[in-house]
């Protein structure tokens, strides 16, 4: 992203360990984004001093947890009702403090957010009038187009949709309010996305480890970095292997996971502790207690259900990190 005019505020909901979202700020990132007001309380917590809660954040206890975060950090957050910018603004102005807000524009994806054009000018004058809170800019994200198999198509789906997006930003600022932020992007979108026009920031944050979903789409070069370490329980018959990573350990919403560097076996299951594997090669020597990597189809879903990454240098552990902000959903 250094050659790029976008800058990167990388999405921490994917490691969830303020020690990498250190080391992606000292590479160059400009924020760390959160999809969670825990998750952000544990970045502030870890020294992480710039962040964006790309998320609403609604109802007063929450609220009041994030105007007190704000103290301790450079906050922004997402907003597309104006009830929701009022009660920002109530509790901002309670707590003596100032909360950035970037108003969120649905570009396709029909989560959240306003829809394009004149429809986001009025929240966007809301934030403008509203004490306590900053209007930063806009936030937009084609998360429906971050698989799309095909490079070509890819960008060409990209090109039209986020420029509904960058329509928006400049219909905002016609009407003389300045858009500083124009926030989006995902790991299957960033290179195209960060070189869009007006677009200042990218928010992929898969892209730190990868996953097994990312390496099937064309054009998304990053390595897979992360594996679970798993140990065969049972051979019932010389083409299965019984192994003892299941759904309490793996998720699979994204297809089943590969083995690193074993194309001889396939996962063909998962139970509740237990994994089922077809061995290609019966005359294959692997028994009860010998280990296999697994890697996963969803590295932030999988990781949300682990305490600890072992880090490793050279084929030795060299670290052991706790997943600090893993099931920080409140």
């Amino acid at each position: 992203f250094r050659q790029l005019p976008a800058k990167l505020r990388p999405h921490a909901k994917t490691h969830k360990t303020p020690i990498i979202a250190h080391k992606q700020l000292a590479a160059g990132a400009i924020g760390i984004t959160c999809a969670k007001l825990g998750e952000a309380e544990v970045m502030v917590a870890g020294g992480v001093r710039d962040v964006l809660i790309a998320n609403q954040i609604v109802g007063k206890q929450k609220i009041a947890r994030l105007s007190a975060l704000a103290h301790h950090a450079n906050l922004m957050v997402a907003v597309d009702d104006p009830r929701n910018i009022e009660d920002l603004s109530q509790a901002a102005r309670a707590s003596h403090t100032s909360i950035r807000v970037l108003v969120e524009v649905d570009v396709g994806q029909r989560r959240c957010g306003v829809q394009p054009g004149e429809p986001a000018l009025t929240p966007a004058q809301h934030v403008t009038q509203a004490p306590g809170l900053t209007f930063a800019g806009l936030m937009g994200y084609e998360g429906h187009l971050v698989f799309v198999p095909s490079l070509e198509e890819r960008v060409h789906r990209v090109h039209t949709d986020m420029q509904a997006l960058i329509d928006t930003a400049n219909f905002i600022e016609s009407r003389g309010v300045p858009v500083a932020i124009v926030s989006a992007g995902g790991t299957g979108t960033a290179m195209i996305t960060g070189r869009l026009p007006r677009i200042t920031e990218i928010q992929a944050g898969s892209y730190v480890f990868m996953d097994g979903r990312y390496k099937t789409i064309e054009g998304v070069d990053f390595d897979c970095a992360l594996t679970l370490l798993t140990t065969i329980v049972s051979r019932p018959r010389p083409d299965r292997l019984i192994i003892d990573a299941g759904m309490k350990t793996l998720t699979h919403e994204f297809g089943l996971p590969r083995f690193k560097k074993r194309e001889d076996l396939e996962l063909l299951s998962l139970s509740e502790e237990h994994g089922t594997v077809k061995l290609h090669d019966p005359s294959v020597t692997l028994k009860p207690g010998d280990k296999l990597e697994l890697i996963p189809s969803h590295g932030d879903t999988t990781l949300n259900i682990h305490d600890y990454y072992y880090g490793m240098r050279n084929d030795r552990v060299e670290t052991v990190w706790p997943i600090t902000a893993r099931g920080k959903s409140r």
